[in-house]
């Protein structure tokens, strides 16, 4: 797997503080796309397990709230084979930090057993994250006052609570517009 970049303090891809991880590779090609550069899957460096122990470090200030993985598209099936021993290593060393991922394919279709992009990581790579954004962005939906999604079609999903009662459940941000 090759990402794009990393970002050590970012404040718009989740709540509160956060480490981001933009990977490398979608297939999607949404139209109005904000990060057209990430679409090839040898878009910028090879992610690595010292680009791992990097972000680990990232990681541990108090103030981190967590890591958000976006793209590109993680959920592509060769980003799902990478991503799941990195976020197991996340989830290790941070329990008690949030994980969020961003995917322009929607959970209760493409991520479930039968979906276009479930495979025999999707679910060890779901159960370990707390919220998922997901939907395509569609510019003609595109609303900038919408917290942590680009269009109004998107969905931030409390992914705990969606898998532990089977029924999708949105994520409730407090003092954000959902």
């Amino acid at each position: 797997m090759h990402y794009a970049e990393v970002k050590d303090f970012d404040v718009a891809n989740g709540e509160g503080v956060r480490v981001s991880l933009f990977v490398s590779g979608c297939t999607l090609h949404c139209p109005g796309c904000f990060n057209e550069v990430a679409w090839d899957f040898c878009a910028g460096k090879e992610f690595t397990r010292e680009v791992e122990d990097r972000i680990l470090a990232m990681l541990e200030p108090d103030y981190i709230s967590g890591l958000s993985v976006l793209g590109g598209e993680p959920v592509e099936p060769s980003n799902q084979e990478a991503l799941l021993p990195f976020l197991q290593r996340v989830r290790a060393a941070y329990p008690q930090k949030s994980i969020w991922m961003y995917t322009g394919r929607h959970y209760d279709v493409d991520l479930q057993p039968g979906g276009n992009v479930h495979t025999q990581h999707t679910d060890a790579l779901l159960d370990l994250v707390d919220v998922l954004v997901d939907g395509p962005f569609v510019a003609a939906q595109k609303d900038p006052s919408l917290a942590f999604r680009g269009s109004a079609n998107q969905r931030v999903i409390d992914l705990r609570e969606t898998r532990r009662t089977g029924v999708v459940t949105l994520y409730n941000l407090t003092s954000r517009q959902l």
